[in-house]
């Protein structure tokens, strides 16, 4: 996973490109609540440093960009991805939101983009 705050540079010009725009256009960035989730739980396993600690990385996040709820609608959605996309709950629900929030999804996962059921950006 790739922290947008820290590892800018990781990602794509084209997916920089996308954010940007949405900044520019006061549209603003959205994440799925469940990415908060996920980026505690892959920092705590030391997989990923946050500066200058995840709590105060998490506050950044909810205040920087707009953290979408876990809502009915998507639950139901991450249950009805069809068979290519991946399994991975969190997955599942980030690309759900994305569906029943009609806005592309920016991600570097392969098999996200493959299975074609979001529309991604990268």
């Amino acid at each position: 996973m790739i922290c947008l705050a820290q590892d800018y540079d990781r990602i794509s010009p084209k997916a920089q490109s996308a954010i940007e725009e949405a900044r520019q256009k006061g549209r603003g960035v959205a994440i799925c609540g469940v990415t908060l989730v996920e980026i505690a739980r892959i920092a705590s396993h030391g997989r990923i440093r946050l500066t200058p600690n995840v709590e105060t990385f998490l506050s950044d996040v909810e205040r920087t960009l707009v953290v979408l709820p876990i809502t009915a609608l998507i639950a139901l959605q991450s249950a009805a991805l069809p068979a290519g996309y991946p399994r991975d709950p969190v997955d599942r629900i980030i690309g759900a939101t994305a569906l029943i929030e009609d806005i592309p999804l920016v991600t570097a996962d392969a098999q996200i983009r493959k299975s074609r059921a979001v529309r991604t950006i990268w």
